[in-house]
């Protein structure tokens, strides 16, 4: 081979290699995050919506627009995936299953986790924080204050995050599922939105949005954040497509 064609293949070489280089950044770069696998889910509501279709609980009486569950978003529960009453009795889960709630053990817990747990979950006045406990909790493999420390610090991040001001600026009107799926995006990550389901329930002939639940992943109970926990989940199907964000009082 002459010598003059060497330097001329190893450019042409350098060039090839370049290319390839290029193109594996490229596709890495824009390739789909992995998708793990949902371990828990994690559900907030929108209580005026949850209280337009269900009016007579005891947590929907007299709801007004002052009331702190009017514009954020409320504790509904935290749950393992196909695990529920571990170590619970019997007796103590047919006496769960017949919905007197507020018949069940009272929790122990710290008196100020029990106060902010009383704003941030309507529900304890019907008993759900006693119920969601025995369900879900006893399979949390701590206390009562260990679980809903928990549920609290998250719902603090979602009450903080663009998916709450989305909410709290369209009372009154829709959400699409894009918009919600674009707030997720937003505050915890590319593709957080698709590990959201969005619940609707018609009402008076309307579509009202009632809650969210969200899949997580990962230890939930060592101070990971909401991000973290969410993208390591899998993705589900979003169910409701667009619904009103209720204001609070029986439309």
């Amino acid at each position: 081979m002459s010598a003059r064609f060497v330097p001329i293949l190893h450019r042409l070489g350098l060039i090839i290699l370049a290319g390839i280089f290029a193109s594996s950044a490229f596709a890495e770069e824009n390739a789909p995050s992995a998708k793990g696998k949902t371990e828990y889910i994690f559900a907030v509501s929108w209580q005026p919506g949850f209280c337009e279709t269900r009016p007579m609980r005891r947590e929907c009486a007299g709801q007004t627009s002052e009331r702190y569950d009017a514009t954020h978003f409320s504790l509904h529960g935290l749950w393992p995936v196909k695990k529920s009453y571990c170590g619970v009795s019997a007796d103590i889960k047919a006496r769960d299953r017949k919905g007197d709630w507020l018949e069940l053990p009272q929790l122990a817990m710290a008196e100020e986790t029990a106060a902010k747990l009383m704003v941030a979950m309507p529900g304890t006045q019907s008993g759900l924080d006693r119920h969601q406990w025995l369900r879900s909790g006893t399979c949390h493999g701590g206390t009562a204050q260990d679980y809903y420390s928990v549920q609290l610090r998250l719902l603090e991040e979602i009450n903080g995050s663009a998916v709450r001001s989305l909410f709290a600026d369209r009372i009154g009107r829709d959400v699409t599922e894009g918009e919600v799926k674009q707030a997720f995006d937003e505050s915890f990550g590319k593709e957080a939105g698709d590990r959201v389901r969005m619940r609707c329930q018609k009402a008076g002939g309307r579509s009202v949005i009632t809650g969210l639940t969200i899949g997580l992943s990962g230890d939930i109970s060592a101070n990971a954040g909401l991000s973290t926990l969410i993208l390591a989940a899998g993705d589900t199907d979003f169910k409701c497509a667009k619904g009103i964000v209720d204001a609070a009082g029986i439309q």
